[in-house]
């Protein structure tokens, strides 16, 4: 067993990530699932960072979960993104106050004995939109009955246990852990997608599903993931993850510049902004509002589609060949234009392709929770 991980600037960190890095590009396809990263990471008891030490993990502070995601992410975004993903049910499960569930999956969970994920975004913005939900609730004896789907699940088809929304017909919300196998659960294998595809991330469906009391996280109340057991949905996860892919890209420029005088100044820049927001992303850990979250938000996507498009540019054409990380990177940059990316930041970035940069306005509109999993 690797030794444990217990704070993200040790060796053994530097040691399990570059292991991850040599082994990201096989992480391609549908076919791909990263079991062979997920179980170092296990070994190594990263997902023990993100419990608290009540539930037998390690309660790292905010600021070292993001400092630990950030050195992932920069080594391997595919299995980070599926951790987050994990990590989501995990800290569910462990704040909801069901004693007896977390008894008994946490301690396999953190292990890597087990993996859980969540299938929550149909709760925020993704189907708000339809007249019914997608996934629905009923209360039955000693439980509820799941009909419907979850339409992004990471993993789903890999999972031991889903964390999952739904609506009862009085619109009032639940989150429920299901068994994987329990009957009528039909997990997809995943979606072939432009980057990430081995995260398997699909559609999840639920015919007649039923769910003993004894699995419930939450509610039924509204607002589900407002409660307790949902207040870190959104927030600067996905901009960490972003960042990380930034830091890998001008770590590659830089590279590249030591023996070509062209890109330095260049590198030098890129690397400056990279450090400037990571620095104010770490210092957002410990205090921010809505408001500062999607600005560095809005920033982190604007320097990973320009870091991993000036990392291409000084690969030239050997970036373009498939299996090249540069290439891996660019398409990965693009993730972060749709995945949990709320809408005055698409209306700004929509604004500057088109025209030119321009500020994000924020104004009223609501920037909390919008389409995150985690």
């Amino acid at each position: 067993m690797d030794p444990s991980i217990t704070c993200p600037q040790s060796d053994e960190l530097g040691n399990l990530c570059h292991r991850l890095a040599q082994a990201a590009g096989k992480w391609s396809r549908v076919s791909d699932w990263p079991r062979e990263s997920l179980y170092q990471c296990g070994q190594a008891a990263v997902f023990k960072w993100f419990v608290p030490k009540s539930h037998g993990g390690f309660g790292w502070s905010d600021r070292d979960q993001t400092e630990g995601y950030l050195r992932l992410a920069e080594s391997d975004l595919v299995t980070t993104f599926v951790i987050t993903q994990y990590m989501g049910a995990i800290r569910r499960i462990a704040a909801s106050g069901n004693t007896e569930l977390a008894q008994t999956w946490l301690p396999r969970l953190m292990a890597g004995e087990a993996f859980a994920t969540v299938g929550i975004s149909h709760l925020t913005t993704s189907r708000r939109h339809l007249s019914e939900p997608v996934l629905k609730a009923k209360r039955v004896a000693g439980g509820f009955e799941l009909s419907g789907m979850s339409p992004w699940v990471t993993g789903g088809s890999h999972a031991d246990l889903l964390v999952v929304g739904a609506t009862l017909n009085d619109g009032k919300q639940i989150l429920v852990a299901v068994p994987g196998d329990a009957e009528g659960v039909d997990a997809r294998p995943g979606v072939e997608l432009v980057a990430l595809s081995a995260s398997c991330t699909d559609q999840v469906a639920f015919q007649n599903v039923r769910v003993d009391e004894g699995m419930l996280l939450g509610g039924p109340v509204e607002n589900v993931l407002q409660s307790g057991v949902g207040a870190r949905t959104g927030g600067l996860q996905t901009s960490t993850l972003a960042v990380g892919l930034s830091l890998a890209a001008s770590k590659y420029l830089a590279k590249e510049a030591g023996t070509r005088s062209d890109l330095r100044e260049p590198a030098d820049r890129l690397s400056k902004d990279v450090n400037a927001l990571r620095k104010k992303l770490l210092e957002a850990c410990n205090g921010h509002s809505a408001e500062e979250a999607s600005e560095i938000r809005a920033e982190a996507n604007r320097l990973v589609l320009r870091s991993t498009q000036a990392a291409l540019m000084a690969a030239k054409g050997a970036g373009f060949v498939e299996g090249h990380p540069v290439g891996r990177w660019c398409r990965q940059a693009m993730f972060f234009l749709v995945w949990s990316c709320p809408q005055p930041i698409s209306h700004a970035h929509l604004c500057e392709l088109a025209h030119g940069p321009v500020s994000l306005d924020l104004g009223s509109r609501d920037i909390h929770s919008q389409g995150s999993n985690s």
